[in-house]
């Protein structure tokens, strides 16, 4: 019961704080969302260069 009740008064601070800061969350989030767009496209790039560097091993493997 404390859970539940602890849970509540969390998600009723929270949406009042987002109606208050609502413009400091926007002005955060414009600086934030780039870099993390930038680190997640580089990740994804990362691997998926490695998965074909392992694809072309395994034609390889299979060739010889």
């Amino acid at each position: 019961m404390k859970t539940l009740i602890g849970g509540a008064v969390a998600v009723l601070l929270g949406v009042v704080g987002l109606a208050v800061w609502f413009g400091e969350i926007v002005s955060i989030l414009k600086g934030v969302i780039p870099p993390i767009l930038l680190l997640g496209g580089g990740l994804a790039l990362y691997l998926g260069f490695d998965e074909l560097k392992d694809s072309w091993k395994n034609e390889k493997g299979e060739e010889a």
